[in-house]
């Protein structure tokens, strides 16, 4: 574990002690198909959603290092609002790169905002005298079903007729009001992240409201110059990433301990009735299943050390050697979960056990876009050869 500084030992502190009540919660939240009230409500509570916040505006500041060891145990609890939990303190890092007079606005009254923030452009944004008419559906939603403002992806239309450039997407952000939450959640895995559509007819969005998204990918949007914090000037694809790697990697750890449990207390038929924790096969899996748990983990912290170090300072090789080792990281424990629930035996997937909910949740979360380990592959290859890659958000 890394030496945090006393606000974030705190918090961490605070996080650990909470997550008994949270991995409670967490057969309601997937029979209600988002966190529920009370969840959301322990973690406001913790202060953990103004972890990423300056302090100007009654943040805590916190750095990676801070951000991994809570999301990380915030996994332990439960896959899923750990997901958007993650999420929602990145979700204010994004929303404190916009221009300075949005942010003030912001967080005039709350230290803290929870809201989604869907990088693919789903809809169209169009040039309207000193803002951008909004329309389109966005896929997604994580952290929609608690959120008070809104945060998307599109590529602007200037009136200009030419195609659209990296230059040209942009993140807009609007409040909830100004949106239709579609209730399209009905997924095999991730149930309780409530990640539903969100849907945009028309709003309109003041310039202020807006920053390139190729800006926030390099560590020079507005907040860059605005917060003297070196977290402020790192570049967005690695944070996105951790955020969400942390839930699945860390839930790893709670599947690895109850593995261990579980082999500790059943017995089994073969030659004879035998305790599973004596067959040499388990024993194996028990090992080969601790050992790279680990290996997923001190993935996630080589990488979160070297961002520190380097920042907007790195190079497109360095970053997307970041992205792909983040990438294996996730593939890695998808497949050591799926390993578990093979050993676990039959009743391991019935509806009220924790380890089938752990498998569907993981197996969805590995499919977001962000741990696409082919694509992720082939550029770092490219990379490595020297051949470009345009249009890249490393």
């Amino acid at each position: 574990m890394a030496e945090l500084p006393p606000a974030g030992r705190e918090l961490l502190e605070r996080i650990q002690a909470l997550v008994p009540d949270l991995a409670a919660e967490a057969a309601e939240s997937e029979r209600l198909r988002r966190p529920t009230d009370a969840a959301i409500r322990m973690l406001e509570e913790s202060g953990v959603f103004r972890l990423m916040v300056p302090r100007c505006y009654g943040g805590l500041e916190l750095d990676l290092d801070t951000f991994l060891e809570v999301g990380l145990t915030l996994g332990e609890a439960d896959m899923s609002l750990a997901w958007v939990a993650c999420f929602c303190i990145e979700h204010n890092w994004m929303l404190c790169q916009f221009p300075e007079r949005f942010q003030r606005a912001l967080y005039a009254q709350k230290s803290h905002i929870l809201a989604p923030g869907v990088i693919a452009p789903g809809g169209s944004a169009r040039r309207e005298n000193g803002g951008y008419r909004m329309k389109g559906r966005w896929q997604w939603g994580t952290g929609v079903m608690h959120a008070s403002w809104v945060v998307v992806g599109a590529f602007v239309d200037e009136g200009t007729g030419k195609p659209p450039t990296p230059e040209s997407l942009k993140f807009l952000a609007m409040p909830i009001e100004d949106v239709k939450v579609d209730d399209t959640w009905y997924v095999s895995g991730m149930i309780g992240t409530g990640s539903n559509d969100i849907v945009v007819d028309g709003a309109f969005i003041p310039e202020e409201r807006s920053v390139a998204i190729i800006e926030m990918a390099e560590g020079r949007a507005p907040g860059s110059r605005l917060h003297k914090g070196p977290l402020y000037r790192t570049p967005m694809l690695p944070i996105l990433e951790l955020a969400a790697s942390m839930p699945l990697v860390g839930h790893l750890r709670t599947l690895v301990r109850g593995f261990e449990e579980r082999l500790k207390t059943h017995f089994r038929p073969g030659p004879g009735l035998m305790k599973q924790a004596d067959r040499p096969a388990l024993q194996m899996r028990l090992a080969k299943a601790a050992v790279e748990a680990r290996q997923a983990e001190l993935a996630l912290r080589d990488v979160a050390s070297e961002v520190m170090a380097m920042r907007e300072r790195a190079s497109h090789l360095q970053r997307s050697r970041w992205i792909t080792t983040v990438a294996h990281a996730v593939h890695q424990t998808r497949g050591v979960v799926q390993e578990i629930a093979e050993a676990s035996g039959a009743s391991a997937h019935f509806q009220q056990h924790a380890l089938q909910r752990a498998l569907r949740d993981v197996s969805v979360g590995a499919c977001h876009r962000v741990f696409d380990i082919d694509m992720h592959r082939e550029v770092y290859g490219k990379l490595l050869l020297g051949v470009d890659t345009p249009g890249a958000l490393y």
